[in-house]
């Protein structure tokens, strides 16, 4: 791991003593996931070359679920593509409206170039590229600014005659910005601009200039993302990946409120299915509960036919390739393996490198591991989150900063309530926990 940059390891190292999945990084420490390597591979080259893939993810609370999307969201972002992960949540991001999804879509959109959100730049390289193959065709002078633009207009129109059929607003934004943007009028553009992300209550003023009434409606949203595909392939990204992150919390709204999202979620497989979205790789996250429990997928049986997939033989021989795949989750050994990875990325931006990894060798792991877990009642697939933070905060820090610290004599693990999430919390009956190793 030696040719790790420095300030990669620091941001991976800084998000694990946090207790944060990092945002990047993931494939350094990324354990038990070898045999999916292969099926996200050709699914990445299927949405490139235009095609469109539905993958459910299935695992129980702390089995890597968000991890796992975010090390697919980082092979996507190494095969340009753009990335957007939306957490499902009854107030904030309700799945039956399909309008909050896009919005918070475009909020969180990425690429390799630009950080959340990405929406602006994307757009501007948009034009820019269709203002090179108007010029590209050697019919409008460059000296001609009008009938560049009238030009880049048509070229506009026809790029986007298809998601115009249903949604003509999309295309109708998108010329309200440009002339805005031309016109040296930085607010009326970036309002533009909000109302195209789906954002509400967008001034009056410049959706007149735009030509567009009202705000996204949940029809609408479909077709707004099916014209972000097309500008994103024009711009140089030839696909999406979005994440629906904890799917299962519709398990825990409305009845009336959960039959719309489930079916808002078959119509999306559906859609992704038809070839609707050329450049889509749409990807859930659930728990088993979701997908098997008569509040969840199985509630609709339209969706729980599209999602059906058999889970009762050995999880060796499991199918990557198929539209639901299972997250195996941790074992001790496994958390060791992790933990020692975690180690050696550590040691190799440390002064002691030799100290750290003979103090925090594998038997310790092994030690650390077995008593967090049991600390969380046994489960050691809950375990991860809590048994990185302490690894990397309790005991390689004060190990790396201290030459006299050992930490099988200098440090006892106490977990408490007030740093657990709610799963680590029910996982044990303790407020706080203290264990020697």
């Amino acid at each position: 791991m030696s040719s790790v940059s420095p300030a990669r390891r620091r941001e991976v190292i800084d998000a694990l003593r946090r207790g944060a999945v990092p945002s990047a990084g993931l494939d350094l420490f990324a354990v038990g996931l070898d045999r999916f390597v292969t099926a996200v591979g050709e699914d990445l080259d299927t949405v490139a070359a235009g095609g469109s893939v539905f993958k459910a993810v299935r695992g129980e609370y702390g089995s890597g679920k968000t991890f796992f999307a975010r090390w697919i969201a980082e092979r996507a972002k190494q095969a340009n593509l753009a990335t957007a992960e939306v957490q499902i949540s009854e107030n904030e991001t309700p799945l039956h409206k399909l309008e909050t999804v896009y919005r918070r879509l475009t909020e969180r959109l990425t690429t390799s170039t630009f950080p959340p959100s990405a929406i602006r730049p994307v757009v501007d390289g948009w034009f820019y590229a269709l203002e090179e193959d108007v010029l590209a065709a050697g019919e409008v002078s460059p000296d001609d600014a009008e009938a560049l633009d009238r030009a880049v207009t048509a070229l506009l129109d026809q790029r986007l005659a298809a998601v115009s059929r249903s949604a003509p607003a999309f295309a109708a934004a998108l010329r309200g910005y440009r002339a805005a943007t031309t016109a040296g009028d930085p607010a009326t553009a970036e309002a533009v601009l909000a109302w195209l992300g789906g954002q509400p209550h967008v001034a009056a003023s410049a959706r007149r200039v735009a030509g567009v009434r009202g705000d996204l409606d949940h029809f609408a949203a479909l077709s707004f993302l099916q014209g972000l595909l097309a500008v994103l392939r024009d711009s140089g990204h030839p696909g999406l990946l979005l994440v629906l992150d904890e799917v299962e919390t519709l398990q825990r709204v409305r009845s009336d409120a959960r039959d719309k999202a489930l079916n808002a979620l078959r119509q999306l497989i559906d859609e992704v299915h038809s070839g609707r979205f050329p450049g889509l790789y749409l990807v859930i996250t659930g728990t088993p509960a979701f997908y098997d429990g008569p509040q969840g997928v199985q509630r609709l049986a339209p969706l729980a036919q599209r999602l059906a997939v058999d889970f009762t033989t050995d999880p060796r021989f499991d199918n990557p390739r198929a539209v639901q795949i299972r997250l195996a989750g941790f074992t001790v050994d496994s958390l060791v393996e992790l933990g020692g990875r975690v180690r050696d990325l550590y040691a190799d931006g440390s002064d002691a490198p030799d100290r750290v990894r003979a103090l925090v060798d594998d038997a310790y792991l092994g030690d650390l591991a077995r008593a967090v877990a049991g600390g969380l009642g046994g489960k050691v697939g809950v375990a991860p989150r809590l048994f990185l933070k302490k690894l990397v905060g309790d005991v390689l820090d004060r190990v790396d900063q201290y030459a006299d610290f050992d930490p099988r004599q200098h440090y006892a693990l106490t977990l408490s309530a007030t740093e657990m999430t709610d799963v680590e919390r029910n996982a044990t009956s303790a407020d706080a926990i203290s264990l020697d190793l």
